[in-house]
């Protein structure tokens, strides 16, 4: 039901109520406008596009609570929406009406996030802002997405380039005595540093040589599930590694944890960044402990590990990851041709008189 009226002070007044009987009004000096915006309510309300405009008042903190309760999905994905929300949105955009976040707004919020966060980081939080603002649309809590034309870090394309067997040798090098093994034990197994950082004594199986990968400490220093299904696995280490790991638990012994602050309590993200940004700095390089996990993938491609093994002890939740981030390292067609047809044909060596070849004589140039 609407109505136009003509107050004493000259203004024209506009009203109509919604579907829950609540009544909505608003004063223009013109008639015309009035009905205008009447016209405009109507055709709101007959397409299904209506919204209350008391809906958008509402703050961001607010929905997106009841919004996260409602979620269905894996712990890896309820985890980064938590810290996504806990993190990152809320504290900039939470005690905002909806209503009132423009996409100008959300421009500058992923400028000052992306000075300071990864690319790709940055695009997974924006992505749990516009899933929320998204799901406030098909709501009706307000009319449109303010996550609109909202220009992103561009993610890198460069390759990835794994240290070198000297480069990672001199962070082993530069890095204090008591947290070497753990050093050693990120290049020689490929695990994330959140993984390292999750570490039981009773993970280590010093019998048949290997690491289980069950769960990781995230930056909050909690203790949380891996990264993904694929991610809890049991990774094969060498005696080089399992060596170094002997040591340490022999001069840094603990019935728990597999590596300790010197306060005795499990090592976390902050106390390794402080041990390792020292590290790097003393062995003249930029690398990240990601670094040593690209060593560790690049050694077993040049061991001839095929992309499901390689994929497999990283953790991968797909063999694409681990192309995406090593396809490069991979022999060519070319090359894998040149290897395929050399070994087959080896055996025409003696049959064509190879064997007798001088190194400098080159076929078809001998007088």
């Amino acid at each position: 039901m609407a109505s136009i009226a003509k107050r004493p002070d000259g203004q024209w007044r506009a009203r109509y109520r919604d579907d829950t009987g609540r009544e909505h009004s608003r004063h223009f000096i013109r008639k015309v406008d009035a009905q205008s915006w009447l016209d405009q309510v109507t055709t709101a309300v007959v397409t299904g596009q209506y919204v209350d405009p008391k809906a958008g008042k509402t703050t961001l903190r607010s929905y997106a609570a009841r919004w996260e309760a409602a979620q269905v999905a894996g712990e890896a994905t309820t985890r980064l929406t938590d810290n996504a929300l806990r993190l990152h949105i809320l504290p900039a955009l939470g005690n905002r009406p909806m209503a009132s976040v423009l996409p100008s707004d959300v421009q500058a919020w992923v400028k000052g996030l992306s000075l300071k966060l990864a690319p790709g980081t940055v695009r997974n939080i924006y992505d749990v802002l516009a899933k929320v603002f998204s799901a406030a649309v098909e709501d009706r809590m307000v009319a449109l997405s303010p996550c609109r034309k909202i220009k992103l870090p561009r993610m890198s394309d460069e390759e990835v380039t794994p240290p070198t067997v000297d480069e990672v040798s001199k962070v082993v090098e530069a890095i204090p005595d008591e947290f070497r093994a753990a050093a050693v034990l990120l290049a020689g197994s490929g695990l994330r540093i959140g993984e390292m950082l999750g570490l039981k004594v009773s993970d280590i199986d010093f019998l048949r040589r290997t690491v289980r990968v069950e769960r990781q400490r995230v930056q909050s220093g909690l203790i949380a599930p891996p990264k993904s299904k694929k991610s809890t696995r049991t990774v094969p280490v060498g005696q080089v590694v399992l060596d170094v790991l002997a040591a340490h638990l022999g001069e840094h012994p603990s019935s728990e944890w597999l590596f300790l602050k010197e306060s005795g309590e499990p090592l976390d993200y902050q106390a390794w960044q402080k041990v390792w940004l020292p590290t790097r700095k003393a062995a003249g390089m930029e690398m990240d402990t990601h670094g040593l996990r690209h060593f560790f993938a690049s050694a077993l491609i040049a061991g001839g590990a095929s992309v499901k093994q390689v994929q497999v002890v990283l953790g991968h939740s797909s063999a694409m990851i681990t192309l995406r981030y090593y396809a490069h390292l991979w022999p060519g067609d070319e090359d894998r041709t040149r290897a395929v047809i050399d070994t087959t044909l080896n055996v025409l060596r003696t049959t064509c008189g190879l064997e007798q070849m001088d190194e400098d004589e080159v076929p078809g140039q001998t007088g």
